[in-house]
């Protein structure tokens, strides 16, 4: 009888042991669980901000194609006013040409 309750003191004393390992391991896949939430969250975070900078970068593109085209249509603008005044001063000299005979 002794050595039956010494068995099942024995095997209460494991269940209480094996009970108390069972709660820390659920706590601690609790504690997994809440860690990878976390890095879930901080991983939408760095796409989101990934996201807002594309599309700032993008637009930063679209503003320097922009002023290229800007750059080159004022460039032809300046290159016709360069021809347009060589044709005026041209024209000057033969007016003065013409009006210094008289």
């Amino acid at each position: 009888a002794k050595e039956i309750k010494h068995l099942i003191d024995d095997s209460v004393g494991k269940v209480a042991q094996g009970s108390a390992l069972v709660d820390q391991a659920g706590k601690t896949m609790a504690d997994i669980v809440s860690s990878v939430q976390r890095v879930t969250d901080i991983m939408s975070e760095i796409s989101a901000a990934s996201q807002e900078q594309s599309a700032g970068i993008e637009q930063v593109n679209l503003t320097v194609t922009q002023m290229d085209e800007s750059t080159q249509q004022n460039a032809a603008l300046v290159e016709e006013a360069t021809a347009a005044a060589n044709a005026m001063q041209q024209q000057a000299q033969q007016l003065d040409e013409a009006v210094s005979s008289f």
